[in-house]
């Protein structure tokens, strides 16, 4: 599996994004119904488009720019007291052969 960049996902963010806010853009296709029942300019539909597209745009690279800034937690010691000690792989506590 490949390592995320640190700027990945940006563009899927953004399509998320657009889904989820796909009701913002209802103004923008009554401008186009409009367009052919009312023979109004085709400019509206394509500002109203551009004006909701530049919204999920500005909201997307808000979302990006706030996830980024927090900084990766370091590793802290394990201080439970009713741990049995550092994680060991493939230990399974319920197998009878790992009893005492």
């Amino acid at each position: 599996m490949r390592k995320p960049k640190k700027q990945s996902g940006f563009l899927l963010c953004f399509l998320m994004n657009l889904v989820l806010n796909l009701e913002w853009s209802v103004p923008a296709w009554i401008l186009l119904i409009l367009h052919f029942g009312l023979k109004i300019s085709i400019w509206w539909f394509v500002g109203a488009l551009a004006v909701w597209l530049g919204l999920m745009f500005g909201q997307t690279v808000i979302i990006k720019w706030a996830n980024s800034s927090s900084k990766p937690t370091k590793p802290q010691e394990n201080k439970n007291p009713y741990s049995s000690g550092p994680y060991k792989p493939g230990y399974n506590p319920t197998d009878g052969d790992n009893q005492k």
